[in-house]
């Protein structure tokens, strides 16, 4: 009899315990949490304990994501502060694994805020998270996979032959999805997104030429009751594309993503890099921006290019760089007068057309 009830008393024991170390790890990965996110918050920090979503997002462990990456094998990418990996998924899937690190100048907080602005937005045009990873002092995003090589990998990189020369229609495609990505979390997103780093490394194409914006790192919120509300800010961007205000006062606003389109599309229009030596492109094209002559728009238009190019579409596009391109980032256009502009173009039925 006493055999059976020590039996059972073991049993008994045995669940405790084992209750007892799941609500000790239970704890413990909320202590950790809890602590990442007590050192993420600062009155200018965006922070994931602020954030109110109704997203849900998966965690993974850092095994997981070692797993999927056969141990960060395959690099497709690389940031200012991160590398960028191939991830198999399992289910015939793939993502890209985001690998923040430290001696590139990356940090905690920068990584929270990053996965909180993806948490809070959603639209064809912009890359998706899928999950994320902090385990182990590893800062991990898993994020939608595109395969189609980067904007900037097709206009200035030799690898992108493969792929073909864009066309200036697909450009033009490219410029219009980037707008609306733009006008999105600029307009929609709540509050609003300044995204700080917009460049022809930060657009990932699809197979048809339709194009994402990625890397949330250095986004900033806005608010929503003053749209141009400049916020004062450590300078962050790409030197090329950065605004010539920002730059001056480090005061930023959504006109300074504005400014970064139009950089982004003279690179469209010339197939040139938005750094020229010390020389910006912006400057480099200056004086022949200042044109609405055919044959001087012409020697803008990049060498590779094949076929026709329609030149009232030009012109255009042309004007909507300059608009964006102004001084004054209060006269600038909104990215939603921008995307209206481009879709209005591209419906322009081309009669006369300017051979390249």
């Amino acid at each position: 009899m006493w055999i059976g009830g020590a039996i059972v008393l073991i049993m008994v024991l045995t669940i405790l315990l084992r209750k007892l170390a799941l609500y000790v790890d239970s704890k413990a990965k909320a202590r950790s949490l809890a602590k990442a996110q007590r050192n993420d918050h600062d009155h200018k920090g965006i922070g994931l304990s602020s954030l109110s979503t109704t997203k849900s997002i998966r965690t993974y462990a850092l095994e997981e994501l070692k797993m999927a990456t056969r141990d960060f094998r395959i690099r497709i990418g690389t940031g200012a502060t991160s590398y960028v990996y191939l991830a198999e998924l399992g289910d015939g899937r793939f993502g890209a694994v985001k690998r923040v690190m430290e001696e590139r100048g990356g940090c905690q907080k920068m990584f929270l805020d990053e996965i909180s602005i993806l948490l809070r937005i959603c639209h064809p045009n912009l890359v998706g998270l899928l999950g994320f990873c902090l385990d182990k002092g590893e800062q991990l995003l898993l994020l939608e996979y595109i395969p189609n090589k980067s904007l900037y990998d097709r206009l200035h990189n030799h690898k992108g032959k493969s792929f073909g020369c864009l066309s200036w229609s697909s450009r033009l495609s490219i410029a219009l999805d980037i707008a609306h990505a733009l006008d999105y979390l600029h307009s929609v997103a709540d509050p609003p997104v300044i995204h700080r780093d917009v460049k022809s490394s930060n657009i990932l194409l699809m197979n048809d030429d339709h194009a994402k914006l990625t890397d949330f790192g250095l986004c900033k919120l806005g608010h929503h009751d003053a749209f141009s509300a400049v916020t004062p800010t450590t300078i962050r961007g790409s030197l090329g594309y950065v605004d010539t205000n920002y730059l001056n006062t480090g005061l930023v606003s959504p006109k300074s993503d504005v400014y970064s389109f139009g950089v982004l599309l003279l690179e469209l229009i010339t197939g040139m890099k938005s750094l020229q030596g010390s020389v910006t492109l912006a400057e480099w094209t200056s004086e022949c921006r200042k044109h609405q002559d055919a044959d001087v728009m012409m020697g803008m238009l990049d060498p590779k290019l094949t076929g026709q190019v329609d030149v009232e579409q030009l012109r255009v596009v042309v004007d909507v760089a300059n608009m964006a391109l102004l001084e004054n980032s209060m006269a600038r256009p909104t990215m939603a007068e921008i995307a209206c502009k481009i879709s209005s173009c591209m419906e322009h039925s081309p009669e006369t057309t300017l051979p390249v």
